[in-house]
């Protein structure tokens, strides 16, 4: 098993959904999770570490592992089966002992967040989510465009931003069109 961490929430250019980023300890890998508009929100939540006035869905199943005993010792995510993953909590009780209850991936990932548990992800399921990610060509691409807005002026952007849009012609797909799904992207 592999302990992930969340990188972020990420947003699918094609189907404007959000996604959850899990990266392996190493930085080399992130496995992306497709989620909903809400559970984006509850693990934004959980990654700001603020409490709110009134406590959130997860934050009151947090409360009530607490009051009852149990912690939340793990999330593991074993599988995915038909392009959906699977998750599990690993729960422990003060007597010594556990068990395990089925859980969406996004759901187990806030409820972690907000109880200081670990993520873990099956090698295998790693090997076959995962996209390689290469820190060295991010910060070097974050720092050409750094470069690149410090030389030029708001009105040279304009410009080149107005030459770059192709004119819209009558029956063409804009914005408004229906979103994309992808194609094989695993969901939870």
């Amino acid at each position: 098993m592999v302990e992930m961490s969340v990188a972020g929430i990420a947003l699918d250019a094609a189907s404007r959904s959000p996604i959850v980023l899990l990266r392996d300890p190493s930085g080399r890998r992130q496995v992306p999770i497709w989620i909903d508009q809400a559970q984006a929100q509850n693990i934004l939540a959980g990654l700001s570490g603020q409490t709110p006035a009134r406590p959130l869905s997860h934050d009151l199943m947090a409360s009530l592992l607490e009051a009852g005993g149990l912690g939340l010792e793990r999330v593991i995510v074993h599988t995915i089966e038909d392009s959906t993953f699977r998750a599990v909590l690993k729960l422990s009780s003060a007597d010594g002992s556990s068990q395990e209850l089925d859980a969406r991936p996004s759901d187990a990932i806030a409820l972690a967040l907000r109880t200081g548990s670990s993520i873990w992800m099956l090698e295998e399921v790693v090997a076959d989510a995962s996209i390689p990610v290469d820190a060295e060509a991010d910060a070097e691409d974050q720092e050409d465009f750094r470069r690149f807005l410090d030389q030029t002026s708001p009105a040279e952007l304009v410009r080149h931003l107005s030459k770059a849009q192709p004119e819209s012609s009558p029956g063409a797909t804009g914005d408004d069109a229906p979103p994309a799904d992808e194609p094989g992207s695993p969901t939870e």
